[in-house]
C-alpha cells in the first residue's frame, strides 16, 4: 500500500472562514480500517484461485490427451471431445452466469461455480469410459463460466479507487494470462509421474481452500432480483447460439469449414443469436440490456482483445505441437520451454503494468502489450525444423508473456470504465465471451490453417518434418495478422481513461480544490 497524504477538512481546517456547500465537495476518501483493507486483497487472492484452477484445466488436460486416449480408447475425432466439450459450455454460458452474477448476488454465483466445478474434476478424475468423461467435461465448463463470469464484476465492486483498482486487475490478468503456461508444466509432470487422472485430482484441494474462503471473505452484492431481469427466452436463445457458434468452429477442425455439419451449426447459430437480439430489443427487462453496447469502451477492447486471443493462443496450442513433432520435446521439456513467458508475466504482477499505465495511459499500454505479442508471433513464423531453442524461440515466448502481461489490464481498465455498476456482471460476461470464443476461434481456425498447408507441401513432395513446420509457421504468420488488425483497431478505435490517478495524485487534487475554495471566498 502506498503510504496516503492527510487530507484537509475543508471547514476544521480554516476554522470556519470557508463556505463550503457539502453536496457539491469531492468526496474524500474513506478511512478504511486495515483488517477490511486485508479482507479485501485476500478476497482478490481467493478470485483470482478459481480463475488459476479454470485457466490450468484448459491446458493441463492438453498434454494429458494422448495418455487419456490409450486408457478410454478413445479415437482420433472423439478424442477432441475431451476438449470441445468443456468449451462449448464454458463459452455458451458465460453471458448467462455474468447476468445471474448481477440478478441474484455475485458470490453466490461464483461459490456455486466453484462446487460445481470442484465436484465434475473429480467426476474427471474418476471416468473409466469416453462418455463419463466428456459429460463430467461439460458440466466442468458449466462450473468455470459461473464462476468465471463474475470474477471482474467483484473486483470492480471490491475495489472502486482508480489505483487499487489496476493493481487488482493485474493480479487477476496475470493468473489468466500465466495459468496457461504452467498448465502445460504441471500436466506434464503429473501425467509423467503419476497419471492422467491427476490432472483433475489437483483441482479438489485448490477447489475446497478456495470455496471456504469465498463464503468467509467476499462480499456479497446486493442482486436486482430474478424479477428484474429473468428473461428466460433469452438466456435460452444466448447460450444455445453461443454453444451452436462454437460447435461448429471447433468441429470444422475434424469435419471441415463446408462440410454439412460445420454449416448447419453455423446456420443455427446465426439464426438463434439473431433472434436473441430481436427479442433484447422487444423486452423491458432483456438478459443483455441493449444499452450496454453503446459503451464503446466495452465493445472496442473486446475486439481488440477478440482479435489479439486468435492470435496470441496460437502460441499455446501450435506451439506446443511444434515443439513436440518438429522439435521432439517431451511432455516436461515442452512445459519447461514456457517458463520465459510465465516468468515475464509473473514479473509484470509486481506493479509494473500498473505504473506503465499510470506514465503512458491505458491505450498506450495496450499498444505496448500488442506490439509486444506481435514481435514474439513473428519470430515463431520464421522457425523451422532446425532452430535453436536458445536464443530464438526463447525470445519469441519471452516477447509474447511480456506482451501479454501487459496489454490485458488496460484492456480490462478501458472494458469497464464506463459500465453502470449494475451491468458489472454483465461486461464480466461480455469480456470473458469475447476472450474464450476467440480462443476457440483460434484453436479451429489455425489449426485447420496449418494442417492444410502441411497436406498441401505432402502433396507437392515434401518430407513430413519440413510439411509439419511449414504448416506450423503459417499459421503463426496468420495468427500474427490477427494480432496486427487488433494493434490497427487499438489506434483507431480505443478510447479509455487518458492514465490511472494514483492516491497520492487524487489527496493532492482535493488539497488544491481547498486552496481553490479559499481563493473564491477571499476575492468575494
Amino acid at each position: 500500500m502506498q503510504q496516503r497524504l492527510p487530507v484537509l477538512d475543508p471547514v476544521s481546517d480554516f476554522d470556519g472562514q470557508i463556505e463550503v456547500d457539502a453536496t457539491s465537495w469531492p468526496a474524500a476518501e474513506p478511512v478504511t480500517p486495515a483488517t477490511s483493507d486485508r479482507r479485501r486483497w485476500i478476497a482478490l487472492i481467493v478470485v483470482c484461485f478459481a480463475m488459476l484452477m479454470n485457466t490450468l484445466d484448459q491446458t493441463i488436460v492438453n498434454v494429458a490427451l494422448p495418455a487419456i486416449q490409450h486408457d478410454l480408447a478413445f479415437g482420433q475425432a472423439t478424442l477432441a471431445w475431451v476438449v470441445d466439450a468443456y468449451l462449448i459450455a464454458f463459452g455458451g454460458s458465460l453471458l448467462l452466469a455474468g447476468r445471474l452474477g448481477d440478478l441474484v448476488g455475485r458470490k453466490k454465483v461464483f461459490l456455486a461455480g466453484v462446487a460445481l466445478f470442484t465436484l465434475a474434476s473429480l467426476a474427471c478424475g474418476l471416468a473409466q469410459s469416453q462418455g463419463a468423461l466428456i459429460a463430467a467435461r461439460f458440466i466442468q465448463g458449466l462450473g468455470a463460466a459461473l464462476s468465471t463470469s463474475v470474477v471482474i464484476a467483484i473486483i470492480v465492486t471490491e475495489f472502486p479507487e482508480a489505483a487499487e483498482r489496476t493493481r487488482a486487475m493485474s493480479a487477476y490478468v496475470i493468473t489468466a494470462v500465466g495459468g496457461g503456461s504452467i498448465g502445460l508444466l504441471l500436466g506434464g509432470a503429473l501425467t509423467e509421474w503419476l497419471s492422467w487422472h491427476w490432472n483433475f485430482f489437483i483441482n479438489l484441494p485448490i477447489g475446497v481452500a478456495t470455496f471456504i474462503a469465498g463464503v468467509l471473505l467476499i462480499t456479497e452484492n446486493e442482486g436486482l432480483g430474478l424479477g428484474h431481469g429473468l428473461d428466460v427466452g433469452g438466456s435460452v436463445l444466448a447460450t444455445s447460439g453461443v454453444m451452436a457458434a462454437i460447435y461448429a468452429i471447433v468441429s470444422s477442425a475434424q469435419a471441415g469449414w463446408s462440410s454439412d455439419q460445420t454449416r448447419g451449426s453455423g446456420l443455427l447459430a446465426l439464426v438463434l443469436l439473431t433472434w436473441f437480439l430481436v427479442l433484447q430489443a422487444a423486452l423491458k427487462n432483456p438478459i443483455l440490456p441493449l444499452r450496454i453496447l453503446r459503451s464503446r469502451g466495452l465493445l472496442s477492447s473486446s475486439a481488440v482483445r477478440g482479435l489479439t486471443v486468435v492470435g496470441m493462443y496460437s502460441t499455446f496450442f501450435l506451439g506446443v505441437l511444434y515443439l513436440e513433432r518438429v522439435r521432439g520435446f517431451d511432455t516436461m521439456r515442452t512445459g519447461v520451454a514456457f517458463l520465459p513467458f510465465t516468468l515475464a508475466v509473473l514479473a509484470l504482477s509486481f506493479g509494473a503494468t500498473a505504473r506503465v499505465m499510470e506514465r503512458l495511459g491505458a491505450k498506450q499500454t495496450a499498444v505496448l502489450g500488442l506490439l509486444g505479442i506481435l514481435g514474439g508471433l513473428l519470430v515463431f513464423a520464421r522457425a523451422g525444423e532446425q532452430t535453436s531453442y536458445f536464443p530464438a524461440l526463447f525470445v519469441g515466448f519471452l516477447l509474447v508473456g511480456l506482451g501479454g502481461g501487459t496489454l490485458f489490464t488496460p484492456l480490462l481498465t478501458i472494458a469497464v470504465a464506463d459500465v453502470a455498476p449494475q451491468d458489472a456482471g454483465l461486461a464480466s460476461g461480455i469480456v470473458n465471451v469475447s476472450q474464450n470464443v476467440s480462443a476457440a476461434v483460434g484453436i479451429a481456425l489455425l489449426g485447420t490453417i496449418s494442417a492444410s498447408r502441411t497436406g498441401l507441401l505432402l502433396s507437392d513432395g515434401y518430407s513430413s518434418l519440413a510439411a509439419l513446420s511449414a504448416g506450423y509457421r503459417f499459421g503463426f504468420a496468420v495468427a500474427a495478422v490477427s494480432v496486427a488488425v487488433g494493434l490497427a483497431l487499438a489506434l483507431v478505435a480505443l478510447r479509455g481513461p487518458a492514465r490511472v490517478q494514483t492516491e497520492r495524485e487524487m489527496a493532492i487534487e482535493r488539497l488544491r480544490n481547498v486552496e481553490f475554495a479559499e481563493r473564491c471566498s477571499t476575492s468575494e
